[in-house]
């Protein structure tokens, strides 16, 4: 089914010809004609299911120029938020919509002066409310889409989107997209759309191209063991996942020092710190990036070879997304997951949960990093004082 049985625009066709959209993936073949319609929908799907266009052609396809805020796209990182504005202005580059991106990380001057002439916002929630407590309204709003919603909830923005949801007319479209539909959720699916139709089209893990393993090693080894399968990867990026922003600083720290050029990126970073990182990967094509679970959804990197989880995942869901940005587009990719003793339980739970098994592997012959000590100074000792001398007290 070509994207003109849609009953799309002439200018929104030609623009997605140009980005190389030939035939529209499951979920867009689903959710298309169902929000064409005017449906709220409740979609189902997972990493790199082509769910931006399934709800921005419909969107834009029916906003008019200079009629104010008339659609809203709640998100849940930065970068999920500018990937969605760049996709969504490449689709209406011959209509010429105004869409302006809104999160944190950036001032928030340039953003209250953007969104008065918008017609299109892509927010994070905590920064939208922001704009909202210095005046912006949202009374024009006839689209409203919750991307990632799952990924919003974990992330602890259920009170900041009800928020939203209440200061923005009843009278509109909803289109949520989530990878899981948990109890919280569906209680704001029952509160806040108006019989929504479900739609699901996962993508699922191409076994075929994937090489997924994992190996049992001791916590003392893992940096040893990383490093000595990094030396050893030819080409490609790698993302080696931690679970804590201080954990992948120390990682990245830690892989430098054995000349190993690694960047971390997490929620705490500045915006532009994160935004040049992954231009970078994308100049060289190559390259190291260590990263906490906000890179596992949202972020648009090409030529992603390896991933490695050097920390495995707080839950089955999150392994599933870490491991579906390599292996994509016809690409092989590898899976790599390391084991300590410690987190022995909570790997078989998720590969149960999988249902099919990840191969585990003996060690390889690798040499052992000694890490050197660190030699604190007498101000690190004073501070420590002062601090069990105020608990004493």
């Amino acid at each position: 089914m070509p994207f003109s049985a849609f009953h799309l625009s002439p200018p929104i066709l030609k623009a997605i010809h140009e980005l190389g959209y030939t035939k529209p993936t499951e979920i867009q073949a689903q959710a298309l004609p169902l929000i064409m319609s005017g449906k709220d929908i409740m979609g189902h799907s997972e990493t790199g299911s082509g769910k931006t266009a399934a709800f921005g052609l419909p969107i834009i396809s029916h906003i008019k120029q200079g009629n104010g805020v008339q659609a809203l796209i709640l998100t849940p990182t930065r970068e999920l938020c500018v990937q969605v504005s760049d996709a969504l202005r490449g689709f209406s580059k011959y209509i010429h919509l105004r869409i302006v991106p809104v999160s944190g990380g950036v001032g928030l001057g340039p953003q209250i002066r953007d969104t008065r002439s918008a017609d299109i916002i892509v927010a994070t929630p905590g920064r939208l409310l922001d704009l909202m407590q210095r005046g912006l309204r949202l009374h024009t709003v006839r689209y409203l889409v919750l991307d990632e919603a799952d990924r919003m909830l974990d992330m602890g923005f259920i009170h900041d989107v009800e928020r939203i949801l209440k200061q923005i007319p009843r009278q509109r479209q909803t289109l949520l997209f989530s990878a899981t539909l948990s109890p919280k959720l569906r209680g704001l699916v029952q509160r806040y759309m108006n019989n929504p139709v479900a739609v699901q089209a996962k993508t699922h893990v191409d076994t075929s191209l994937l090489k997924e393993r994992a190996y049992n090693v001791p916590f003392a080894d893992k940096l040893s063991l990383l490093v000595h399968l990094l030396k050893h990867q030819t080409s490609g990026i790698a993302i080696v996942f931690a679970k804590t922003r201080h954990g992948c600083d120390k990682l990245a720290k830690k892989l430098r020092a054995q000349k190993i050029e690694a960047t971390a990126i997490h929620g705490g970073l500045a915006q532009n710190k994160r935004t040049n990182a992954i231009n970078a990967l994308h100049h060289h094509g190559s390259g190291i990036l260590v990263a906490t679970d906000v890179a596992s959804r949202g972020l648009h990197i090409n030529n992603i070879s390896h991933v490695y989880n050097y920390d495995l995942p707080q839950a089955p869901d999150d392994y599933v997304h870490r491991i579906g940005r390599t292996a994509r587009a016809g690409a092989s990719g590898e899976a790599i997951t390391f084991v300590t003793p410690e987190a022995a339980r909570d790997f078989r739970g998720i590969a149960q949960s999988l249902h099919r098994p990840i191969r585990v592997e003996p060690l390889p012959a690798f040499e052992k990093i000694i890490e050197p000590k660190v030699a604190h100074t007498k101000e690190f000792y004073g501070k420590k004082k002062q601090f069990w001398r105020r608990r004493r007290n």
